[in-house]
């Protein structure tokens, strides 16, 4: 999701960032709140999304932010949103959220609005939740902001609260044997910021998930694994695709070479939406939305 800039903010604006974060977390809530969060084979649940912002390559303060929401479970996308937008505070670590999410923000107020009937039940988060330097990451944030409950999913161990990714940690790796096997992250204060889980049978690096809002870690952990088609949340992974996609597309109506691929398109982009429903860019302009749309559900 991020991608470091050059410069760093005035130590003011750095507190008051951390002011923030800390009013903020007050609201964080870390337990079940819905019905089909308690019930073992999510009952109820039948709307997934997920968050991610992708880069114009050589260019950091160019970037697509994506929102996708899936049917749950069968995990096929039902509406997507893709903008171009321009990023004005750099990239900070502790900080992703005030860099990102004021555009992740606006997308679900947008759905809000446009598509009430499609609003997600659950936002997942490429980043962290409480998992974090002051426990309070950009899925927390999300979730406060958006009040959804929100999971993140980290893809790298953030090394907090003496938690390493040293050599015991990685013994603890090798002992998930199968998906859905995890194992606590317990920091150096005696709590559980998260778990590490094996996503997926056939992936040998974990997952970091932690709770971002609105929900437990145990609900967030089996969620996660329900929703990996692959190593990373099918949710995630489809805001990842289409952000990358639409960054294309529209460097091709500007005229600009889009740098290829290391995967195949196929494997990108599998189909979601029907043939017939139009996936081109309305706009190409940085920092105007595109408009999200929805794909017919048969």
């Amino acid at each position: 999701m991020a991608r470091k800039a050059a410069g760093k903010p005035p130590e003011e604006i750095l507190l008051d960032w951390k002011r923030e974060q800390a009013s903020l977390k007050a609201r964080v809530v870390d337990r079940d709140t819905e019905a089909w969060q308690r019930d073992p084979a999510f009952s109820g649940l039948q709307r997934v999304g997920g968050v991610d912002v992708s880069f114009v390559k050589d260019d950091s303060g160019s970037a697509c932010a994506s929102l996708v929401v899936l049917s749950y479970p069968e995990l096929e996308v039902l509406y997507e949103d893709c903008r171009m937008v321009t990023l004005t505070a750099p990239y900070v670590s502790g900080f992703l959220a005030f860099r990102e999410l004021p555009f992740l923000v606006d997308a679900v107020q947008q759905l809000r609005q446009r598509e009430p009937r499609l609003m997600p039940q659950v936002l997942f988060v490429d980043g962290n939740g409480v998992l974090h330097h002051r426990g309070f990451g950009v899925a927390c944030h999300l979730g406060v902001l958006t009040d959804l409950p929100c999971i993140g999913v980290a893809k790298k161990l953030l090394q907090v609260d003496g938690l390493e990714n040293n050599a015991l940690h990685k013994e603890k790796i090798q002992l998930l044997k199968a998906g859905g096997d995890s194992f606590p992250l317990m920091g150096g204060s005696g709590t559980i910021l998260g778990r590490a889980l094996r996503s997926h049978d056939h992936s040998t690096k974990p997952l970091y998930v932690s709770v971002g809002h609105k929900i437990s870690l145990e609900a967030a952990v089996r969620l996660t694994h329900s929703c990996c088609k692959f190593r990373i949340p099918e949710p995630v992974r489809q805001a990842d695709i289409r952000s990358r996609d639409y960054i294309r597309r529209t460097q091709e109506v500007q005229g600009v070479p889009a740098p290829p691929s290391g995967r195949s398109k196929e494997a990108q982009r599998p189909k979601a939406c029907p043939q017939g429903v139009s996936e081109e860019p309305a706009g190409t302009s940085k920092g105007t939305p595109t408009g999200g749309k929805a794909c017919p559900r048969f």
